[in-house]
């Protein structure tokens, strides 16, 4: 039944009516396009591409009466898709182009024409309008619920239960270091035993901790599971892998949507080693296609909804750090395929709309759209530049190492039986998670809040751990503090940081590619934060008992403020992203998005920079590559080059063994014939040539096209029988007048469909493939048809000139 059969069967997915059983071999056998050029010899009539698809028939009513002519009125799913099938860039684009100028051309006839016109080209404004509206509005709610629900797993809100313990004290009268002690807020020893102190009321904490954690974890796992598979994971290798024209249906479907939604609230909220960040683009994403509905343009047309698809990842990472601008960078850098100068504008208002959505309802209270905004006012020196690149190795480094676990661990999962039980492996990573943060505070607390603390520049109030230094006030000048000497809490809180980091490190190679929704930006972010602060700390401790050292003295004198910590942190959560991510120029600008600190831009791009180095020597992929890779999907990287010296002949096929291409003709094959064929091969599409024996090239027929169509003609048309010939010319072919009716089946024809010679370097038909989004290429000989080549041809041709298995391409 063929591998995506399987995965749909396996997926509980529903079948197209018109899906056929296309198999494994060549469920990419990518067909080609329909554009119909041909002009018969009617004038066409002007609602000619209205339907959406390019079915007018030429030839008219040439006056034969067993000649039925087909297809006059567009049919409900020619020109369509079947899912698991790559989108045709040039036939898309033809049609959106033939659309545009009819609506062109008849505005000039009537006012009416005209509103139609206008509202045409002012839909994909209102468009992005909706999406900023609907993915700012659902990122609060996401922010504001994983918020509270992460306080529930501490204790309750006497006032409200729904306040969370930041909330719930904000109306207490309680001084400013007692802050977090309010008598509205219960920890759940206070509650059920009246006390929290002691070891007993330490143990109940502890209990209800890992309970809650393993309820919302179960209760995602399941939702996900029951509902919508597509769920899990950060969703961005196949948003990627969509916007370069895979189709998969239901990925970004209402169900897909509501269960995201739900259940990243529920896995942030358990305390697991992931972020929302990732999930985010792939909800945005989601919003973009179910609005694309409300529009005929877009829901005809699969490569204008790409554009749109552009536009809300970037309004999902514009709501995901508060990041406008790096969102619009984001989608251009990492995610989108084709990225017109028209798409570059659309997001740039689809991330403004969100990002000013996010601050109407101010998730965090704060003014902000983050948890972890900062705001640092000391500058850096030039030889701080030595920790700052140590930090992008090290981010480098950890990312290498991470991609490289990560993707060992989800290969595992897939060929052995722990896929088989998703809940299992949840609750077992939950409950190991659960048990090893609650006793270290830096990693009970939320990661986003444990990120802010990292970055937070100590003031005169702070009363974390981390700012637990000696205090020696006469030399303080104005508003900024000191380099001081570190006291108890300093070196307790280096000390859990430390443990922190080596729990971060490994639990977010087990918990990423779970089947729950996990982002990888904060496990990130904090991996590198943590790394940061701890060197920030050193150098800091360093700078003051050695300030007479050479390298401090002409700038860090006593009792001056030289080192921020913070910074460090900051610098250090950007190396270890862009390390695991592979992102540059969209990293630095979210990262200096975040913190308002355009001074510290130097420093993050040092970073950023010698991480990806780093990282691309010891692996070229980044992680969304790598796990494109392990699935197996059909996405051809535009960033690499192929450099190999083969030719068309090499690739195409038939191979020499093989048995010949299987082609239609012109004019002399029955109706029987061709369904012998469809029933025979499962290959997406058809050559149209003069005879078999001439082998020379008219044009191109999709597989689904032909079904749809016969099926069609059979219900509809009088006459037409399994002896029926099918003609594909103007002209109907000359037969005895006792002949059964003819179908004629030109306007599925695509009359221009693309050709290499059998010459033709590789690297040209890859660049090609790349360039144009073809789904498959003809391959001919002094105009003679010799083969075909399709995407998965050369994506397995790429495999295997790189030593990988060439079957794993497209859902192994």
């Amino acid at each position: 039944m063929g591998v995506e059969a399987v995965a749909m069967d396996q997926k509980g997915y529903r079948r197209e009516s018109f899906q056929s059983s296309t198999s494994d071999e060549d469920m990419l056998e990518i067909a080609g396009a329909s554009l119909d050029f041909s002009m018969a010899d009617d004038d066409p009539p002007l609602d000619r591409e209205m339907g959406g698809f390019s079915s007018y028939n030429g030839g008219g009513m040439n006056g034969t009466s067993t000649m039925m002519d087909f297809l006059e009125e567009p049919l409900p799913g020619v020109g369509t898709y079947e899912d698991f099938n790559t989108i045709d860039w040039v036939r898309e684009k033809s049609r959106d182009r033939d659309r545009h100028r009819e609506i062109t051309s008849r505005s000039k006839e009537s006012t009416w024409a005209l509103i139609h016109s206008v509202s045409d080209a002012f839909s994909g404004w209102l468009l992005m309008l909706l999406i900023g509206l609907l993915a700012g509005s659902l990122a609060g709610l996401i922010d504001i619920s994983a918020h509270w629900m992460t306080d529930l797993k501490e204790g309750v809100c006497l006032a409200g239960f729904w306040f969370n313990h930041e909330h719930c004290c904000w109306k207490s009268n309680t001084t400013f270091t007692d802050r977090d002690v309010c008598p509205e807020w219960k920890s759940w020893s206070q509650l059920i035993l009246g006390h929290g102190e002691g070891a007993f009321a330490y143990i109940l904490n502890y209990f209800m901790y890992v309970i809650w954690a393993l309820m919302f974890s179960l209760l995602a796992v399941l939702l996900v599971k029951g509902f919508a598979p597509y769920a899990c994971g950060s969703g961005i290798p196949e948003i990627k892998t969509i916007l370069s024209g895979f189709i998969i249906r239901g990925y970004l479907g209402k169900w897909t949507l509501i269960i995201k939604t739900i259940t990243l609230v529920l896995a942030v909220s358990s305390g697991l080693s992931l972020g929302k960040e990732g999930p985010l683009v792939h909800v945005a994403c989601c919003c973009g296609n179910i609005l694309c509905h409300l529009f005929t343009k877009y829901r005809k047309n699969e490569a204008k909804r790409r554009e749109v698809l552009s536009a809300a990842a970037a309004a999902g990472v514009s709501v995901a750090f508060g990041a406008p601008i790096g969102g619009v960078l984001f989608s251009l850098e990492e995610v989108s395929y084709y990225f017109p100068l028209k798409t570059l504008w659309r997001s740039f208002f689809a991330a403004l709309v969100a990002a000013f959505t996010l601050r109407s309802i101010n998730p965090f209270g704060n003014s902000r759209l983050v948890l972890f905004y900062v705001e640092f006012h000391m500058p850096w020196h030039l030889l701080e530049l030595v920790p700052f690149i140590l930090l992008g190795i090290f981010g480098g480094l950890w990312g290498a190492f991470f991609i490289r676990s990560n993707i060992a661990w989800c290969r595992r999962r897939k060929t052995t039986k722990l896929g088989k039980y998703p809940v299992l492996e949840v609750f077992v990573v939950t409950a190991i998670t659960a048990v090893l943060a609650f006793p270290n505070e830096y990693t009970r607390m939320s990661t986003s809040e444990l990120i802010s603390e990292l970055f937070n520049d100590c003031g005169i109030l702070d009363s974390s751990k981390l700012c637990e230094y000696v205090n020696d006030f006469n030399s303080t000048k104005g508003d900024d503090l000191p380099d001081r000497a570190a006291g108890p809490g300093v070196y307790t809180a280096m000390w859990q940081l430390a443990l922190a980091l080596i729990m971060k490190v490994f639990i977010t190679i087990f918990t990423f590619g779970m089947k729950v929704p996990s982002g990888l930006f904060i496990p990130s972010m904090a991996v590198g934060a943590i790394a940061g602060r701890l060197l920030g700390v050193a150098v800091e401790q360093l700078a003051y008992y050695h300030h007479d050292w050479a390298i401090f003295s002409g700038w860090c004198s006593q009792g001056a403020d030289c080192i921020t910590p913070g910074l460090y942190a900051m610098v250090g959560a950007a190396a270890c992203l862009g390390g695991v991510t592979r992102m540059t120029v969209s990293l630095v600008v979210i990262m200096f998005e975040l913190t308002g600190g355009l001074e510290y831009i130097v420093p993050l791009m040092a970073a950023a920079m010698t991480s990806k180095w780093v990282a691309d020597a010891i692996g070229r992929e980044g992680i969304y590559d790598a796990h494109i890779r392990l699935n197996g999907y059909p996405f051809l990287e535009a960033k690499e080059e192929f450099s190999h010296k083969t030719l068309a002949m090499d690739v195409m096929r038939p191979r020499r063994n093989d048995p010949p291409l299987t082609v239609i003709t012109q004019d002399s094959m029955t109706v029987e014939d061709v369904e012998t064929i469809i029933n025979d091969t499962t290959y997406s599409g058809y050559p149209v040539v003069v005879s078999r024996e001439s082998q020379r090239l008219v044009g191109f027929v999709l597989r689904r096209d032909l079904i749809i169509s016969i099926e069609n003609a059979r219900k509809k048309q009088d006459g037409i029988v399994s002896t029926s010939i099918i003609y594909f010319t103007d002209h109907s072919p000359p037969l005895p007048p006792s002949s059964p009716s003819m179908l004629k089946l030109r306007s599925i024809l695509d009359l221009s469909p693309f050709t290499v010679t059998d010459q033709t370097p590789m690297e040209i038909v890859v660049d090609i493939f790349r360039k144009l989004g073809l789904r498959q290429c003809l391959v001919t000989h002094n105009g003679k048809l010799l083969g075909i080549i399709t995407k998965k041809d050369v994506l397995k041709h790429i495999a295997q000139l790189a030593n990988q298995d060439p079957d794993s391409i497209l859902f192994n």
